[in-house]
């Protein structure tokens, strides 16, 4: 049996653990970037919930309870998410006005609610153990893996979801990244499990070695080890040379604005006409085959405009040749309103093209059930948004087609291979180009803006299509096939963004089938533990 080092026998010395490494996990994303780190600190505590009480020591603490098992999975996932969404403080006390005691409060609420996930993660992999018997390996290679990647998954769409630095994204530049366009950033999460699984064994066979037992108890896992990461790693790095999707018609000049208005003064009644007239100027100085604002780049509804605004930006892209997408909230009468982009062009004369968020933000863009009171304590103008369907025609640019999401709509992968499919399917156009429109001047020069723009990287990852990204802050920028980035603005500058785009056509295996691909190989890895153990029996 494994005898662990005595500073890991108690389980409040173990809880400080996995806190400690919880909240290392924020240097694995960017703009850091190791992602090494969450595959170790993954693996440290599967190690902890592999531990086994020495067979000859009955009294020895050495193994945990299932409540405990799940404690140490809840703190390592609360210290993982409090590291890396601690941006929120920013808009709650900066553009809020709520004390800082509070903030503080309100994140913790919030993450302690997210860590719950994998708090069943624990409290599951202890009772299917119990109940299966089965062996350290089974469990580590199959059941916690699985039960890790499901717990993800159910982050991703419950409650309207918050998939925020799941464990996939890490990897947008690890040799992992070429498994995302097969089973998405869901399913390179599962293959990181499986190596902090590989890793757990090996290490685990090693303190058994150390205390005396025989050195095949510690050859054979590290064996494994090597070969199956290596296997992994190297097909990873040969699937990112796949080419998935094909260029499609001639490349688009973009022109992407980044007004850098400072959000305390955005919507305030002395600054709006300053707003109006900054991406009017901008756009009109920046003729492109497509021009793009940031998110609510125009600070008012649509029925508040100037009478004469829109059309003026409308006749600059008829005489132009430009599409030109404007962020702003449309009022479509009575007590609807949208989050919406509209698009001006010599396509689009007769009508504007128009976008409409579908994935709202809780407490950004609706109020969640019995939160009134907590909006009302930060102070800051928020409304209810109508919701528009996921089915939405991507704008006609020239040769390409630029399916638009709004902030952080690029966080659910799912949804954007939904879009594709559907477009495919219905014998319509079909987005070759996708962009994002945000503002994440709510949160300042923070990691936001980094972790952000990774989020998009994975979508291209996943689509074989380029992504576009005007932001009122950062990150603008083009990241092309690849993950690649092709040019960026300076976060916190204004300034107008210029490059060249080639879109491209057809079809990823994880468009096609989206998460049911991952979610297969996960239940499958939990029959096989079953049948495993059932064999062992």
């Amino acid at each position: 049996m494994v005898r662990l080092p005595p500073v890991f026998l108690s389980f409040r010395a173990s809880l400080l653990s996995v806190l400690l490494a919880g909240g290392l996990n924020v240097l694995s994303f960017d703009p850091v970037g190791w992602w090494p780190v969450q595959c170790l600190s993954l693996a440290f505590l599967f190690s902890l919930i592999l531990r086994e009480r020495p067979s000859d020591d009955t009294t020895a603490a050495a193994v945990f309870t299932r409540r405990q098992i799940g404690w140490l999975a809840w703190s390592y996932s609360f210290s993982w998410l409090f590291g890396t969404i601690s941006w929120l403080l920013i808009a709650m006390t900066r553009y809020g006005d709520m004390p800082v005691g509070m903030s503080l409060l309100a994140l913790a609420l919030l993450t302690a609610f997210l860590a719950m996930y994998a708090g069943l993660f624990g409290v599951t992999t202890h009772w299917l153990r119990q109940r299966w018997q089965t062996s350290a390996a089974t469990t580590g290679l199959l059941l916690m893996p699985a039960l890790w990647t499901l717990g993800e998954w159910l982050r991703s769409w419950l409650l309207t979801g918050f998939p925020w630095t799941i464990s996939g994204y890490a990897h947008t530049s690890s040799p992992l990244a070429g498994y995302a366009p097969l089973i998405g950033v869901l399913g390179v999460g599962w293959l990181n499990a499986v190596l902090a699984g590989l890793l757990a064994l090996a290490w685990r066979a090693g303190m058994a070695t150390r205390h005396g037992e025989s050195k095949t108890t510690w050859r054979t896992p590290v064996a494994v080890l090597i070969v199956g990461a290596t296997l992994l790693f190297g097909i990873g790095q040969g699937l990112r040379q796949v080419a998935w999707t094909q260029p499609h018609g001639a490349p688009i000049s973009v022109s992407l604005l980044q007004g850098n208005v400072a959000q305390d003064v955005k919507f305030d009644q002395e600054h709006l006409n300053e707003s109006l007239s900054l991406y009017h100027d901008m756009i009109l100085a920046a003729p492109a085959d497509l021009v793009a604002t940031p998110e609510t780049a125009l600070p008012m509804l649509s029925s508040q405009l100037p009478v004469d605004y829109l059309p003026l930006l409308n006749a600059f892209a008829q005489r132009s040749g430009s599409a030109v997408l404007i962020g702003l909230g449309v009022h479509d009468g009575g007590s609807r309103y949208s989050n919406s982009l509209l698009g001006f062009s010599p396509l689009h004369q007769a009508r504007a093209y128009r976008y409409d968020k579908h994935h709202l933000v809780p407490f950004g863009e609706f109020v969640p059930l019995g939160f009134r009171w907590l909006v009302d304590m930060m102070k800051i103008p928020l409304g209810d948004f109508s919701s528009a369907g996921i089915a939405q025609a991507p704008m006609a640019v020239r040769d390409q087609f630029v399916m638009p999401n709004i902030c952080y709509e690029d966080l659910f992968g799912d949804e954007i291979a939904q879009q594709l499919f559907a477009q495919n399917a219905s014998s319509g156009p079909v987005a070759t180009i996708l962009l994002n429109a945000s503002n994440m001047a709510w949160y300042g020069d923070s990691f936001a803006i980094p972790q952000h723009l990774q989020l998009s990287k994975m979508r291209v990852l996943e689509t074989g299509r380029p992504m576009l990204r005007a932001t009122n802050t950062g990150a603008t920028a083009v990241i092309d096939v690849g993950a690649g980035l092709v040019a960026e603005l300076p976060p916190l500058t204004r300034g107008t963004l210029r490059a060249t785009v080639q879109g491209r056509s057809g079809m990823t295996p994880y468009v096609m089938i989206g998460n049911a691909g991952v979610l297969i190989l996960v239940l499958l890895s939990i029959a096989v533990a079953w049948w495993m153990a059932r064999q062992r029996s």
